[in-house]
């Protein structure tokens, strides 16, 4: 969470700024999620239509904007009634500035069955519960396009290895027109690719031992020297001014091949009325067949909360099959709820909740707070700012990351 300040000790911060009105904060401005944001506040006035409410989307590139108007809420005694962030580590940063709301959400609602086992563990915290699932994204995929891949002649299914995405990429250069890999280099896009690579080519057990501070230099080095191989031949020339949701847009025109991002790119997908498995498609990132890297969204529950009754309200809809339903059909996620019709999702989505069911593991995502707390992140991110992001200096990176983790 770039740019978001600590916000441990803030207990006893007092507020009525937030009045009588329900006011939420999420991050879905663009094509991966304002559809979805319309669909589930929708769907909550029409389920709770005695509950005012204020729905604020902030936008810009991997919540930074979001997650610094939260910071700057909390900090100044104003909290919002609730906002949309990562469970697991990621809470950490908040101190007691976020509460506990087991008692009058997750068993009021009976939420702690419901929903998986995974998310139901992240989003505890302080020994209670400060935050509802919304939806999972998956990260280790990667989109592409069907046309540019079948101009080139490659195989998605052929794509075992990070060495086979490799070739792939260089087919593409040599064969079409497209742009191989849609990048940018902001660098929490740098770390989640990174972090696949690094599951792809070196496992599960290895990504774990580094994400718990006892990573193997050599894998760490090995998945840099395969990161720069990649981004210093094969990535579009302005990847370090643009942001993923313009890169995206080169899928989705066929200007370029493939993609790797988490899903909710489908999102922008499904907005634009483009066909799965006609239009876009996509694969397990090479070498992660068998994992789901899990990504949770959720509502967080700030304490002190200036409308603590009618935030309940909206926590427990959060939690229930008509949001979860409502929202994820369109941002390319799935629903954490364990028995939910899936009438309303597309075959993509349908595949991604069996690939979930049916995953050898679900190793937390690196780049969106679940593996690591926000202070490790963003310091790994600063590593990247540094010294990987063009020029690729793979010493120093890979120093950097040993030595902040």
């Amino acid at each position: 969470m770039a740019g978001t300040a600590s916000l441990v000790g803030l207990a006893g911060c007092s507020t009525d700024s937030g009045g009588d009105t329900l006011e939420v904060l999420h991050g879905w401005t663009g094509g991966d999620g304002a559809e979805a944001a319309d669909a589930l506040f929708g769907a909550f006035e029409e389920a709770h239509s005695d509950v005012e409410y204020d729905n604020k989307p902030i936008g810009g590139g991997g919540n930074e904007n979001l997650d610094n108007t939260v910071a700057t809420r909390l900090q100044g005694s104003n909290p919002p009634s609730s906002f949309a962030g990562w469970p697991g580590a990621n809470l950490e940063q908040y101190g007691d500035a976020v509460g506990d709301i087991e008692s009058e959400v997750w068993d009021e609602a009976d939420l702690k069955d419901a929903h998986v086992e995974e998310a139901v563990e992240l989003c505890e915290y302080n020994g209670g519960f400060s935050a509802v699932p919304i939806g999972s994204h998956r990260l280790n995929d990667l989109f592409y396009n069907v046309g540019v891949l079948e101009d080139a002649g490659v195989d998605p299914e052929s794509l075992d290895s990070v060495d086979a995405l490799i070739d792939a990429l260089d087919t593409v250069e040599s064969e079409t027109d497209a742009t191989p890999l849609a990048m940018s280099l902001e660098p929490w896009c740098i770390l989640q690719t990174w972090a696949q690579t690094m599951l792809g080519e070196h496992g599960y057990d290895a990504y774990t031992s580094f994400i718990e501070g006892d990573g193997d230099e050599s894998a760490v080095r090995d998945t840099f020297e395969k990161l720069e191989e990649i981004l210093d031949n094969y990535i579009n020339s302005d990847a370090d001014t643009v942001e993923f949701t313009e890169v995206n847009q080169d899928i989705m025109s066929g200007d370029a091949a493939f993609i790797h991002q988490g899903n909710w790119v489908a999102g922008a997908y499904l907005a634009e009325d483009l066909e799965y498995g006609t239009d876009w498609d996509a694969v397990r990132f090479p070498g992660t067949e068998d994992y789901y890297t899990l990504h949770i969204d959720s509502f967080i529950y700030p304490s002190d909360n200036p409308t603590p009754e009618d935030t309940a309200t909206w926590l427990q809809f959060v939690g229930s099959e008509e949001a979860q339903v409502a929202f994820n059909q369109y941002k390319g996620s799935i629903p954490t709820l364990t028995d939910v019709s899936t009438d309303e999702f597309n075959d993509y989505l349908t595949n991604t909740i069996d690939d979930f069911d049916s995953a050898s593991e679900k190793p937390p995502t690196l780049a969106h707070g679940l593996a690591v707390d926000t202070t490790t992140q963003s310091d790994l991110e600063e590593v990247l700012n540094n010294n990987f992001a063009k020029p690729y200096n793979v010493d120093d990176a890979t120093e950097g990351f040993m030595n902040n983790v």
